[in-house]
């Protein structure tokens, strides 16, 4: 969209949601990365109610305007021209809330997996320790099928609530959601609003030693310096971040943005890193895997926007 369309595009939004919904003009997206990286999005949206979240979607569909949902941008890289269309971001406290319903937690996408943990252990619910170093929300862990310390997010999870993009929501038993090693295509084309998950009881001891084990391998093993997690899949053969320790490829340099002294598998941000970087580093890690090793890495962090 041209600003001026945008523009437009935001006003019509603003006559037709409740007040309460967060609406901006050239929103700077790095601001919303843990990279922080990204050019602006032509209009960035919080909604404050499935409601509004619905009548966006539907003002999206007759404008013909593309829409990305933004969760805590901890595996995005948006390039630096920015995005054009509408970045919708469920951080509304309405999308955040985190309820205890004897061993289930039920959880809207919004809620940051962190919270989502540390709820669980105050109330003595285990079974997912392994979310607390995920710096991700629920929305984005479950369309990721988020996994660390040798768990994922769908082997917690007893159901979810989506929406189609017509603004229809629907439930469904987790145990029918087909889902894959970092992705659940379901949510490709459907937004998550929420997910209930199955835990046991432990004591808040046994959970708080599990979550310091879990916390101390995460600190000795990933960087401190602002990244977007893990940059590539993991090929069948090597974890990705061994073979590109292995290639002698950490320290490796496009401008601003470095491979991890701390973890091979991830690109930090110097604090001077523009996306741009980041692209021709990954492409110079895929080609040496390629050409050394005969291996094909494939990113997992999603990238978005115009060059």
């Amino acid at each position: 969209m041209m600003t001026a369309a945008a523009h437009t595009l935001a006003d019509e939004m603003a006559e037709r949601i409740s007040s309460a919904t967060v609406i901006r003009r050239d929103e700077p997206l790095a601001r919303h990365t843990t990279l922080r990286i990204g050019g602006p999005a032509d209009v960035y949206v919080e909604p404050a109610s499935e409601a509004d979240l619905a009548a966006i979607l539907i003002i999206c569909g007759e404008q013909a305007v593309n829409f990305f949902v933004l969760g805590r941008g901890s595996n995005l890289l948006v390039r630096d021209g920015g995005f054009r269309g509408v970045v919708i971001c469920l951080a509304h406290a309405n999308f955040s809330r985190i309820e205890i319903d004897g061993e289930r937690l039920r959880c809207g996408a919004g809620a940051k997996l962190k919270n989502v943990s540390v709820e669980a252990k105050r109330n003595n619910l285990s079974g997912v320790e392994f979310l607390e170093g995920i710096p991700g929300s629920v929305g984005g862990a479950l369309r990721m099928n988020a996994g660390a310390m040798g768990a994922w997010t769908f082997g917690a999870v007893e159901s979810l609530r989506f929406m189609d993009h017509a603004g229809e929501i629907f439930e469904r038993v987790a145990a029918e959601v087909p889902v894959e090693y970092r992705a659940c295509p379901l949510l490709k084309n459907h937004i998550a609003l929420g997910a209930v998950f199955k835990c046991t009881t432990l004591s808040r001891e046994e959970i708080e030693k599990r979550m310091m084990a879990f916390s101390e391998k995460r600190w000795e093993s990933q960087p401190a310096a602002p990244s977007a997690g893990c940059i590539f899949k993991n090929p069948a053969a090597i974890p990705a971040g061994k073979l590109i320790d292995e290639l002698g490829l950490k320290k490796m340099r496009v401008g601003g943005a470095m491979v991890s002294v701390e973890h091979g598998n991830f690109i930090v941000n110097d604090g001077r890193a523009t996306a741009q970087d980041v692209l021709e580093l990954i492409e110079l890690l895929k080609a040496r895997a390629k050409n050394e090793r005969g291996i094909d890495l494939h990113t997992e962090v999603e990238i978005i926007g115009e060059p």
